[in-house]
């Protein structure tokens, strides 16, 4: 499936928006945990999609569990901005 063809519910979009600006923390897992100003993500399945589609993802190694920044791939970013982000045509 292409970036454009890709459909985000609700809370992917929110999270992913949530990480765009950099108040974002995850574990270094291969199935993370995400802290949004330093509170856990309610939806960790949606984190765990994100993760593995590679729309988000830490910004340095770290040790297994341990929390780093979390930030959006170019990847994330292309499809959050085809999702009809607030304010933006879709």
């Amino acid at each position: 499936m292409s970036v454009g063809q890709e459909e985000l519910n609700y809370r992917e979009r929110a999270t992913l928006r949530a990480v765009a600006l950099g108040q974002a923390e995850i574990t270094c897992s291969s199935e993370p945990d995400l802290f949004i100003d330093g509170l856990s993500c309610c939806d960790q399945s949606t984190v765990h999609r994100l993760a593995r589609l590679g729309w988000i993802e830490s910004t340095v190694s770290g040790k297994p569990g341990e929390r780093v920044a979390a930030q959006i791939t170019p990847l994330g970013r292309a499809v959050l901005g085809t999702a009809g982000v607030p304010g933006r045509a879709a």
